[in-house]
This record gives structure tokens, C-alpha cells and sequence, in this order.
């Protein structure tokens, strides 16, 4: 990353999602992103109403080791509204992946809200690599939870931790 010029802003971008638990589309979103923004906050979710399998806390620490070798990827919690988020850490972008047309509208609705919210916020969509057009958080802990094979969905971190809350799971069971 080259130098800013005097009063140069970088161009940094929230990602923001539940990331229960982040998959390889979204490591494939990152990944190109950080092609064109200079800096990606991940920004992790905390919703009150939804039960996550995973801890905003055990997210963010599997989030942090996808990404330790990369430093401009932060991961960061929020709750409330994203809009505020952005304007606390001075971004003025949003990633949203979409994954198909299905996507589209509500990721639409969402977009024109935040920026009725907050005139400068722009959100930038990115479709994912063809191989995670169908893949989703829910989907992968759906496979795994029946047995299936999650290898090529998953970090190996995100893979183990899911291992190991079902074992968890089996033994309280029994």
C-alpha cells in the first residue's frame, strides 16, 4: 500500500454480516475487495433476536485468524445501525455480496435505506466467485450438522470449530 497524500482519505470499506460462521464466499469477497479498498473492517453483527451457533466473540477469533496475516483486514462487533458504524470509523462504503437474484431486492431495500440514513454511505455490491454462488452460512451448517462434507465451503478453522460444537453437542445429548 503506497503512502497518502496530505489529506487523502484511504479507502477503507465495511463488510458487514452475522458470519455464522463465514464461509469461503466471504473470504472470497475479502480477498477481492481488498483488490480496491485500502482497508476492510469486517464488522460482526451482534442481533439480539437471532440465536447464532457461535459467539459474536468465537466469530470475530476465527474471522482474526483467517485474516492475521493480512493488516488491512480489522474485525470489529456492532449492533444497532450500520449507518452509525460507518460514520464512527469514517468509511463510506458498504460491501454486500450478492449471490443471486434473489438477494438483489432485499440488499436493494437495505442499500437505499442506509443512504437515505446517510447520504454519503454508497454501497458497493460484488457478486462471489462462481464456485459460491449457492453457498451460505446456514447451508453449511445445515451439511455439517447431517454429516456432510464442508471441507471446500469453509476456512479449516471454521471447519474444526464446527466439529468441535457438534462433539460438544453429542456429549450434552448423552
Amino acid at each position: 500500500m503506497t503512502a497518502l497524500a496530505c489529506g487523502e482519505r484511504d479507502r477503507r470499506a465495511i463488510y458487514p454480516g452475522s458470519f455464522d460462521p463465514i464461509t469461503n464466499g466471504h473470504v472470497d469477497i475479502i480477498t477481492r475487495g481488498l483488490k480496491i479498498f485500502d482497508r476492510i473492517l469486517i464488522a460482526v453483527l451482534e442481533n439480539p433476536v437471532k440465536e447464532p451457533l457461535f459467539t459474536v466473540a468465537e466469530r470475530m477469533a476465527m474471522i482474526g485468524e483467517i485474516f492475521s496475516g493480512e493488516p488491512r483486514v480489522e474485525v470489529m462487533s456492532f449492533q444497532g445501525l450500520l449507518v452509525d458504524f460507518a460514520r464512527n470509523h469514517d468509511a463510506r462504503v458498504v460491501i454486500r455480496g450478492l449471490r443471486a437474484v434473489s438477494d438483489f431486492e432485499y440488499e436493494f431495500q437495505m442499500a437505499l435505506m442506509n443512504h437515505k440514513l446517510n447520504p454519503d454511505l454508497e454501497t458497493f455490491f460484488m457478486m462471489p466467485s462462481v464456485r459460491y454462488t449457492f453457498l451460505s452460512s446456514n447451508m453449511v451448517k445445515e451439511v455439517h450438522r447431517l454429516g456432510g462434507c464442508i471441507r471446500d465451503l469453509v476456512p479449516p478453522i471454521v471447519e474444526s470449530n464446527l466439529d468441535e460444537k457438534k462433539r460438544r453437542a453429542e456429549r450434552s445429548i448423552s
